[in-house]
């Protein structure tokens, strides 16, 4: 399908020839030329999203050329101009956990179009879009050379119904791919294969134009690409279903903020440990909404790989993207993952053409800078329970043990909190807060900080080869010394593709990560996302429950918020691949691994993680001989194809889909049913009742949690009633695909804290009668009532994953409103895509001044008629005494396309009533 380019009013198109072929660009220098200011200092990233516009600019109607100005007017005013704007992005990615019900809406769309008497083949994607089924494979079997097919064949059993709907979805869908189970993480095969870094596509008068990629995708780490030069960034699935039926992505020009990095990388760290560096700094310095773009001379020793690592971690820093500009280091990796050369000549030719190439006089201006040498780097952790949660490994041992004296309630002196470290001379303390327990049946005991979890684990760092190769060599090295890894740990390796397995069996390195216990589990997404499985022994988890003990993981991913990696596990630390190899060896966070032992020979000697650990020369020259052009090019010969599972899986060919009565995975939503050709107006809130008070950085893990789920939960209870069995329940990230399930399962994670309920964890709240019972039970009685609800957060309401039922799950509770003190940019967006309103308190103001209980009534006015983007409106707040108070609060609704979705009441019934009408 042809794209289709704006009037150019601007003058702005030119020609470009390369290898003898020609290509029409749109030039940032023509437009300057043309009297819309000066681009020139313009920061890489802002010019990719400045020619978007030059390229879509169509009079007003969507782009205008007063706002191709506003990117001159951003330079001179010092990095700043909020100008409303409206981005294209040329493509799509999901992953299927908010694939499916992305497919699902667009299916239910096709039916709710043919109730407004219109034409279902107008549901169809109009931007390419490329769905990775990544996150569905669990551990249910590891440390063996059978792990991995044992897991694929569960996957199928678990996931047919679901497989069978996204084939069905790749039959009936144009412009729409599906990458089979088994192949990768949408990130990686994104990063290795589908970017493309310049994309080229003819326009509609039949002319080849050529255009940085870009894309937006449903999972937040879609980021990791921007260390390609693709700008992309997370939005909820919501988003992506408008953007991929065509409509913009309607936004803010961005601050954009400097990282200079400095210096190189020295012996003993890794890409991850500067990488959780990054994110602590960013987070401190406060990049939410904003752009953060790397630069500086650091960048001429950063492989692409390391970069990749960063640009992962755009959500745990608080930012849209991470980008890092072309230069000739992109086109290394592009050339060494199989890129054909004619496409490497043209983003060369193409950035330095249109200003994105980075050379030694690259200096743009920023809205603000901070820098790094990378030469002070040191090996760290992050954790319990946050990715900003930095921790030097010096200090690692000393704060785990603060982390459980805090949990027991315990008030150490400044001697207790140093009883840390295993060896070293510390001198212990009179109170130990830790806990030792034996396990039924087995000769070991386990204790607060025990590590049962240490997994290599998908994003972050597998599309990295130095951790990977490091993470192997770090097993060889103790696997020669007689050392394997604790008894109590749950090992596991999950790759992010194929071409990794591939490199690890080329230098002989798998053999050693399985017999240290790295047996390959899978190439998917598993225990960053919650699909851990169970722990290795049932006894394990029973001495852990019954004791209350603080059990600990150790992954090489990136989110470890509570509840997420596993229901056994309390703290949860992010770590570097070959830390994780190393973590498992020691066993205990109690152990310092700087200075302690990590375990002994068979002889009984120490061994020490100096011992174990490669050089950087080790490394270099292993990836060398092993990550070759050839091994992407192999692995990626048919990678739509799949393997024989999904070659047999079985599907109908409808134009719509036939909804299975019986299926607990995929069921038709309710948004559209009863729909009015017509749009509605935004109206007061009045005589709200409150599900929820929440405090700071309330993730969406929080929100709407993907892991596993008990048979005693709401959602347990519905699989229960229709006959499936408990160990069927699979997780909530793989039934998205069913709302009962997921409204079921909306603030149900086990961590949550209503603060409506004193010392009380998991989805629980009052009900209309006062009682305690859960969100769901609340929601379904107040709904009945006709009563509708509200929320209160804290800062950061939001965070982490760009998962669409987080706000389609609030929706459905029958909240109409969130108010918080901040928001974490996706998910507001996603609540209005959803037609509820998000507020933000004014400074001074928060839940806690207003001494909120949860038995209050809330009412907010100024909602009715045109309501103006970010203005004030009244809330009036009774409490149970009768005692009024009317605070003013900020509308979050941020642009006027916005206030569209809301009288439409949402932004999927925008779409489809204009599709209608067409």
């Amino acid at each position: 399908m042809p794209i289709t380019v704006g009037l150019d009013n601007a003058k702005s198109r030119r020609k470009l020839t390369v290898g003898g072929q020609s290509l029409s660009y749109y030039s940032i220098a023509a437009a300057q030329e043309a009297g819309l200011g000066d681009f020139s200092r313009l920061p890489a990233s802002l010019k990719v999203v400045l020619e978007n516009l030059l390229r879509f600019e169509d009079n007003g109607f969507s782009v205008a050329v007063d706002e191709i100005a506003a990117f001159a007017e951003w330079a001179k005013n010092g990095g700043q101009n909020p100008r409303e704007i409206n981005y294209r992005p040329a493509r799509v990615l999901m992953q299927d956990f908010t694939g499916v019900p992305a497919v699902v809406d667009l299916a239910a769309m096709r039916d709710g179009i043919l109730g407004l008497g219109g034409d279902a083949q107008k549901i169809n994607p109009l931007n390419p879009v490329d769905l990775v089924i990544d996150h569905s494979v669990m551990i249910d079997d590891f440390g063996n050379p059978r792990a991995f097919q044992r897991n694929v064949d569960l996957e199928y059993e678990r996931n047919m119904e679901r497989y069978q709907f996204l084939k069905w979805g790749q039959n009936a869908f144009r412009n729409f791919r599906v990458v089979p189970p088994g192949t990768g993480i949408c990130h990686q095969v994104n990063l290795e294969y589908l970017a493309q870094t310049v994309w080229t596509d003819v326009d509609q008068n039949g002319e080849l134009v050529a255009y940085p990629d870009t894309l937006v995708g449903t999972d937040s780490h879609t980021t990791m690409v921007n260390g390609l030069a693709v700008l992309g960034w997370g939005v909820g699935g919501i988003e992506a279903e408008a953007a991929m039926l065509g409509q913009p992505v309607s936004m803010l020009i961005p601050e954009v903020v400097g990282f200079k990095l400095t210096g190189k990388m020295v012996e003993g760290t890794t890409a991850t440990d500067l990488v959780l560096k990054v994110v602590q700094m960013l987070r401190k310095h406060g990049v939410v909404g904003k752009f953060v773009e790397f630069y500086g001379e650091g960048l001429d020793h950063l492989p692409l790989a390391d970069r990749a690592t960063i640009a992962n971690m755009a959500p745990e820093y608080g930012a849209t993207c991470g980008f890092f500009p072309i230069d000739g280091e992109t086109l290394r990796y592009l050339r060494n993952t199989g890129r054909d050369e004619d496409r490497i000549a043209l983003v060369e030719a193409y950035a330095k053409a249109n200003g994105m190439w980075r050379d030694e006089g690259y200096d743009p201006i920023y809205t603000s800078t901070l820098s790094l040498d990378m030469g002070e780097i040191v090996p760290a952790i992050s954790g319990p329970k946050r990715p900003q949660d930095y921790l030097a490994l010096t200090d690692s041992a000393r704060a785990f043990y603060k982390v459980v004296a805090d949990y027991r309630g315990i008030d150490v002196t400044d001697d207790a909190k140093d009883m840390t470290s295993e060896g070293g001379g510390i001198v212990a303390a009179p109170v130990d807060a830790r806990k030792t327990v034996g396990v039924e049946g087995k000769d070991f005991t386990i204790r607060d900080g025990s590590v049962v979890i240490a997994a290599i684990t998908s994003c972050t760092n597998t599309s990295n080869p130095y951790v990977m190769i490091g993470a192997g060599l770090v097993a060889r090295k103790a696997r020669a010394l007689g050392l394997n890894r604790k008894p109590w740990v749950k090992t596991s390796l999950a790759p992010g593709s194929q071409v990794v397995g591939e490199y690890l069996q080329a230098a002989g390195l798998q053999e050693d990560l399985d017999a240290i216990g790295f047996n390959l589990v899978g190439y998917g997404c598993t225990t960053c996302i919650g699909n851990t499985g169970p722990l290795g022994d049932p006894a394990i988890s029973k001495a852990i429950n019954e004791n209350d003990l603080v059990a600990t993981a150790v992954l090489s991913g990136n989110r470890n918020f509570e509840g997420r990696i596993s229901p056994d596990v309390r703290a949860n630390f992010l770590a570097s691949p070959p830390l994780v190899v190393a973590y498992a060896i020691a066993g205990d966070l109690n152990i310092d691994l700087t200075q302690d032992p990590i375990g002994q020979t068979p002889e009984g000697k120490d061994v020490f993680l100096k011992d174990i650990w490669p050089t950087q020369q080790e490394i270099a020259e292993l990836v060398e001989a092993t990550v070759t052009r050839q091994a992407f090019l192999t692995k990626y010969a048919d990678v739509f194809k799949g393997d024989e599972n999904w070659q047999n899986v079985e599907t109908t060919d409808t134009e719509t889909y036939t909804w299975p009565a019986t299926s607990t995975y995929i069921q038709n939503p309710p948004y559209f049913r009863g729909m009015s050709p017509e749009k509605g107006t935004i109206q007061n809130i009045r005589g709200a009742r409150i599900l929820a008070i929440l405090g700071d950085m309330i993730t969406t893990d929080h929100i709407s949690p993907a892991g596993s789920f008990k048979a005693t939960t709401p959602a347990g209870q519905y699989l229960l009633e229709r006959q499936v069995a408990v160990k069927d329940f699979n997780s909530y990230g793989s039934r998205r695909g069913n709302h009962e399930i997921m409204m079921r399962g909306t603030f149900a994670n086990i961590r949550i804290k209503n603060e409506m309920l004193d010392g009380v964890e998991g989805g629980y709240t009052l009900g209309p009668d006062g009682q305690q019972t859960s969100i769901y039970d609340a929601s379904m009685a107040y709904q009945a009532a006709g009563v509708p609800l509200v929320i209160f957060g804290g800062i950061e309401y939001g965070a982490g994953s760009s998962r669409d039922w987080a706000a389609k799950g609030t929706n459905l509770l029958g909240v109409k409103a969130v108010i918080a003190e901040s928001f974490e940019r996706i998910h507001r967006s996603n609540l209005i895509g959803m037609g509820v309103v998000p507020f933000e308190f004014l400074p001074g103001e928060n839940r806690k001044t207003l001494n909120l209980k949860g038995d209050e009534v809330v009412e907010i006015e100024g909602l009715e008629g045109k309501i103006e983007p970010r203005s004030l409106v009244p809330c009036h707040i009774t409490y149970a005494d009768g005692s009024v108070k009317t605070i003013q609060i900020k509308s979050r609704i941020d642009t006027a396309v916005e206030i569209e979705y809301l009288e439409n009441g949402g932004v999927l019934h925008y779409v489809l009533r204009n599709l209608a009408k067409q």
